[in-house]
């Protein structure tokens, strides 16, 4: 073989590995559905949410579905070191979620399939948790059948509710990502290269004090933190 044909063959084979890595990232959508939050939720629950559901897929098929809050309520934003959504409150309600199969979280935790409601909070400023994320922003998944009110709770309740999520003594945690900026409306999926994050992107509507604003969001539904 002369080197104008080894050269022709290294081409070919660089062409079939760029195909090959963009269907690997074709592989995963977010499509908006006609599915009404699901019977698991309290009536409370599902009347705070969005009609619609937001379906994720990847390459092996249906992640989950979101439904995200209509309205969450939010404080006055105050800028907080690996912080990126500081016009959330602890405790708040932010959205349920489905699994139809089992998953694993953040933290590599297994999380059974079924209904959770996901509540936003913080990760403590500690040794413990030094490292473990480039954001101190997570949900936290709680099964939905003792999470059953849409008020604000303590972030001490919140991370007590979502060990129920886990076989272990530890929250079952969902990485908030920051939003893309400069994007419409409309949920996407995108990703972070360097962490390996596929991230679900989309918008809420935060209302604090004034005016309820749209805040683009993103959360990490495949993807995980350092091994701990």
């Amino acid at each position: 073989m002369n080197k104008r044909t080894c050269r022709v063959c290294f081409s070919l084979l660089c062409l079939v590995f760029s195909c090959c890595a963009v269907a690997s990232a074709q592989g995963y959508a977010v499509q908006l559905a006609s599915d009404p939050p699901p019977q698991a939720l309290s009536a409370a629950v599902r009347d705070s949410l969005s009609p619609q559901a937001l379906r994720i897929s990847g390459p092996g098929g249906n992640i989950c579905e979101i439904w995200l809050r209509k309205s969450v309520p939010g404080v006055a934003a105050a800028q907080q070191l690996g912080v990126i959504y500081p016009q959330l409150q602890e405790g708040a309600l932010v959205a349920a979620i489905q699994f139809s199969s089992d998953i694993k979280d953040y933290r590599r935790q297994q999380v059974h399939a079924g209904v959770y409601t996901l509540r936003y909070a913080l990760s403590p400023v500690n040794g413990n948790h030094q490292g473990v994320a480039p954001q101190r922003d997570f949900l936290l998944a709680i099964p939905a059948a003792i999470d059953q009110g849409t008020a604000t709770i303590t972030a001490a309740q919140t991370i007590e509710l979502s060990k129920k999520s886990t076989s272990t003594n530890h929250a079952s945690v969902w990485l908030l990502a920051p939003g893309d900026i400069g994007a419409a409306n409309s949920a996407a999926i995108s990703h972070d290269s360097d962490n390996d994050f596929w991230i679900a992107q989309f918008s809420v509507t935060v209302a604090a004090g004034g005016a309820p604003a749209s805040v683009r969001m993103g959360l990490v539904v495949v993807g995980f933190g350092p091994e701990v």
